[in-house]
């Protein structure tokens, strides 16, 4: 019987969630933070929490991450973590409870090569990719060997991107379409505008893949909120916080699944 490719897994995963719990959790933890050696140990505990992890590629210059997530990055860089340890590391957890999808910016993609990255992201299970600094035009170059191997290369919409532009990136998205909810970076502790419910569902009649929203996502009242508007929910900051300050994730994660209905 042919495997079903991983980005159609994802997007099962996510619409099945949403079914069932009405919104699907994705947490984000950035790669080795805040230990290396405890990597592994916090993404299975994670993965057993959420529904799809996002693992973030730690960068030198994250134009799109706001304070945490920075400080997080620089720490992981510090302690020798990169793109080829996180795939290694993928590689020696084997199955994870979630599917994996990293965010990382072009840079570390770029030295790492295109075709070996998409041979080494299926060899390590990895479901897909954000890149939020890839434009849809310049994309062919990563997009044809990911989707040779099955992986999605996810695309990200904004309340500011014009119908036509939504269209377009909807249809060429794979996995699911990232709905940024804020203007400007993650993090914050800003209220989600009474306005991103009636943009998700514009998006949403717009996708024929899973929505996930993204970017100010840190409370049950958020989660609870977005429900039925977005098919999920990706919670970075908040949850790198709670690492940062030595907190459990996975008790953390637990309140936010709770109020999902």
């Amino acid at each position: 019987m042919p495997q079903i490719p991983a980005h159609e897994r994802l997007t099962a995963v996510i619409r099945n969630a949403a079914r069932s719990e009405g919104v699907a959790l994705v947490p984000f933890v950035t790669a080795g933070y805040p230990q290396p050696a405890r990597f592994l140990k916090t993404l299975r505990a994670i993965a057993e929490a959420g529904d799809v992890v996002e693992v973030g590629v730690p960068f030198s210059d994250p134009m799109a991450d706001g304070v945490t997530i920075q400080r997080a990055s620089r720490a992981a860089i510090e302690a020798g973590v990169s793109l080829r340890w996180i795939l290694a590391e993928l590689a020696r957890a084997g199955e994870l409870a979630a599917p994996v999808v990293l965010m990382s910016y072009l840079n570390p993609l770029l030295q790492f090569g295109f075709d070996r990255l998409a041979k080494a992201a299926a060899a390590s299970g990895v479901s897909g990719f954000i890149v939020p600094d890839l434009p849809l035009e310049e994309s062919a170059d990563l997009r044809l060997p990911l989707e040779a191997r099955g992986i999605a290369l996810i695309q990200l919409v904004t309340p500011a991107t014009p119908e036509e532009r939504l269209r377009e990136l909807c249809a060429a998205s794979r996995g699911f379409v990232y709905a940024v909810t804020v203007q400007g970076t993650t993090g914050g502790a800003r209220a989600l505008s009474g306005e991103v419910n009636a943009y998700l569902d514009r998006v949403r009649a717009l996708s024929p893949l899973p929505v996930c929203a993204g970017f100010g996502v840190r409370t049950p009242e958020h989660v609870r909120s977005l429900s039925g508007h977005a098919d999920g929910v990706i919670v970075g900051s908040a949850l790198v916080e709670e690492l940062e300050a030595g907190h459990d994730p996975v008790a953390f994660l637990a309140a936010l699944r709770s109020c999902r209905h």
